[in-house]
Order: C-alpha cells, then structure tokens, then sequence
C-alpha cells in the first residue's frame, strides 16, 4: 500500500483561519498588529515574495509593511534600522528578506533583530532558547515539520529520528524540537559515512539538504513518516516535451511512496506549512510585545 501524504496545504489552509480568527480578537482589543519586512537591494524575486506576503497579511488582518534598503547599505546602518524598528511600539514583527548582498552579514543581521519581534525565529538567541527548552519564537520550518509529523499521530516519545541536514535553522532546530518531544534524534550531515545505516532505522526521517532526489526506497524504513524539506528546481520537459523547470525535494518521492507510511509532497507539503507558521509566530509576536504572553 503507498503511503499516506501528509498535505501541508489543508492544513495550512486550517492554521491560516485560526490566525484570522485570532488577529481579528485581538484587533478589537484595540492592539495592533504590525509586521514589518526588511528587503535589501532589489531582487524580483524577493520583491515577488513580499507583494505574496502582503496580500496573505491583508487577508488575515494584519498591518504589513515593507521597508526597502538600498543595496548599498553598511551593516551598521542596516543595525541601526533594525534597533529603529525594535524600540517602535507600532511594529509588533520584524523579518528580512534573504540573500543579503555579499557584503552584509547574515548571522549579524539576524542578531539585531528584536528576540520578541523575531517572527522567523532566526535571532541566534532564539534558536538558543530552544535547547533550553523554553521557545520564545522558534524557526518557521522547524514549527511546521513538527506539526506535519504531529498530524499522522505517530508517537514521537521513544521513537527512532533521523535528521538528514545540520543547517542552523532547519536541521537543528528541527532536532531540538523533536528531542524535546521526547525521540531519540540522529542528526546526520556532510560528513555522515554511512547515510543508510542511521536512515534505515528512523520510525520518522526528515530530509532538509537541498539536493534533489537524495533519499530513495532503499534508504527508508518500511512505514516510516518521510518529511521533505528540500525544495529545489530542477530540468524536466511538460508534456509536448518542451524543457521546462520543475520544483522537487530531497526525496525521490515515485521510489519512496511504496515504501513509507506517510510522506509530504514536493509542493505542496513543508512549504506552504511554513508559510503558516510564519503566520501563527506573527500573532505570537504580537501577543508578546502587548505582553497578553510571557515568553517563558
């Protein structure tokens, strides 16, 4: 029997609604919510991402804004913009558009960011809290990998993890969150001899490396929970066999359905997912700067 797909855009779709429903209690509070991106330099395909964002926002009630920076700027300035925007009481969430310019510091970058206003949970700080076991704000993909295992009710306590990729705010964060739950993580990485040896044994394996087609049916466990992080785009050809690109994950997902028992689709599963949790950590920021929560 194939397995299951996990479909990140229902529920998505059912987060978003209850961020609506959420803002909209709050709105009549009389507190805002105020979510301010910073895009440096002008990438159209940033640009893109924001005018989406912007809509989503609207959507749901919540005030977005822009900020565009010259591609120019030094990093002190770009600092300074970020310390404007933590100490303005009207700005309730702060995220940047990445790739910076080559001459800027990201992990910099991420570091001025107010930790209440981290809405991508990107602050080094944050990412910290959560080995202490006390998130303020956690990474957005993190939070919906999290939630995409959760959903098969497959239990976590006990059961064998592997964690393909170490990146800073995917990997790890996504290991810490499921340590916290209570599995046995093995985060494997660049340097990992044998991948199958760790992949074989996973009740639960998550893939966030970024090359296509990485994972197939004889690195899975039979049953196991498969969550594709990897987004990339890769050379195909549409059906009157012209070239066209494709969007795929980490997984090869025709060999591994047969074998998994649940699995998230490449589109359509971690991506729009993160999207919502960029959402729900929106209000939580709110919710945190009018102190309605304690971060703790």
């Amino acid at each position: 029997m194939p397995a299951q797909l996990i479909d990140g855009k229902v529920m998505a779709a059912s987060i978003r609604r209850q961020v609506a429903n959420d803002a909209a209690a709050l709105l009549q509070t009389g507190l805002g919510i105020h979510l301010v991106a910073v895009l440096v330099g002008h990438s159209p395909a940033a640009r893109v991402y924001a005018d989406n964002q912007a809509r989503t926002c609207h959507d749901l009630g919540i005030r977005y804004s822009l900020l565009e920076l010259a591609t120019d700027i030094t990093q002190s300035r770009l600092n300074a913009e970020l310390a404007r925007l933590a100490a303005d009481t009207t700005v309730t969430g702060i995220m940047v558009h990445l790739p910076l310019p080559a001459h800027l510091n990201t992990q910099e970058t991420q570091y001025a960011i107010d930790v209440l206003k981290d809405v991508e949970g990107v602050n080094p700080a944050n990412i910290g809290h959560v080995v202490y076991g006390h998130t303020i704000i956690a990474p957005c993909t993190a939070l919906a990998t999290v939630e995409l295992i959760e959903s098969t009710n497959v239990p976590l306590r006990g059961a064998e993890v592997t964690v393909v990729g170490a990146s800073r705010i995917a990997g790890k964060p996504i290991a810490l969150l499921l340590t916290e739950r209570q599995a046995t993580v093995t985060l494997c990485h660049i340097h990992t001899r044998d991948l199958c040896v760790h992949s074989q044994k996973a009740d639960v394996l998550v893939v966030a490396v970024g090359k296509p087609g990485l994972i197939t049916a004889h690195h899975i466990k039979p049953g196991a929970v498969v969550i594709d992080v990897g987004i990339n785009r890769v050379a195909a050809a549409n059906s009157q066999g012209h070239p066209v690109e494709k969007t795929v994950g980490d997984v090869d997902f025709p060999s591994v359905l047969p074998v998994a028992g649940w699995i998230t689709p490449v589109p359509g599963g971690v991506g729009p997912m993160t999207v919502a949790m960029l959402l729900k950590n929106t209000l939580r920021a709110a919710r945190l700067v009018h102190k309605l929560e304690k971060p703790f």
